[in-house]
């Protein structure tokens, strides 16, 4: 699968991921393609979690959304990834069912989305959170956590903590490889609201 993190610290975020694709036993490597897993759209950055048929997909819908496309704050995340789920299911051919006890349709994904205003992660059943300092996910996801806590209160910046993250992922990871990517940013006080909004 993959290794994926996002931090905020001292006014910093960062977001980073390793750059190897998997296709069950088959390990599609940097050496043969580019594996960029973190795309932007405006201010934010996202990176995903699961099958490769994702990227295409969520990078062509987020930026065919274009305004309507708002991530700045947890709900933003949420009513724009609700929408996702409506455009996934109706232009994407989505296949929502993932157990026979859920609660909800899955929109079968799990992301990472970082921007000036903060880092949030997104799940199958449109769960958002707002994360104070970090959060991974794919399959490499809990070699990072333990190696971004360990780090996290020492003298080192956003970036330094997620970089360390990914390299754990890669070393005790089978499906996270080099090189990894990384995006880093000056944090900014959230965009007021319109008169009258």
């Amino acid at each position: 699968m993959t290794t994926c993190v996002v931090v905020k610290k001292n006014g910093q975020i960062a977001i980073a991921s390793d750059s190897l694709v998997t296709f069950g036993d088959t390990r599609l490597s940097h050496a043969y393609e580019v594996n960029n897993k973190i795309f932007q759209i405006g201010e934010s950055y996202i990176t995903l979690a699961g099958t490769a048929a994702h990227f295409p997909v969520m990078r062509k819908l987020l930026t065919a959304m274009g305004e309507e496309c708002k991530l700045n704050s947890r709900d933003e995340v949420f009513d724009t990834f609700s929408k996702v789920h409506t455009i996934l299911k109706d232009q994407y051919f989505l296949n929502t069912k993932e157990d026979e006890d859920d609660p909800y349709e899955s929109s079968q994904i799990t992301a990472l989305v970082a921007n000036p205003y903060g880092i949030f992660g997104v799940y199958s059943y449109r769960e958002v959170f707002s994360f104070d300092r970090f959060w991974g996910i794919g399959s490499g996801r809990n070699f990072a956590l333990g190696a971004m806590y360990a780090v996290y209160d020492k003298d080192v910046s956003a970036q330094h903590i997620a970089e360390v993250g990914i390299h754990a992922g890669v070393e005790f990871d089978k499906s996270s490889a080099m090189p990894l990517r990384i995006h880093s940013f000056e944090m900014k006080s959230p965009p007021s609201a319109p008169p009258g909004a």
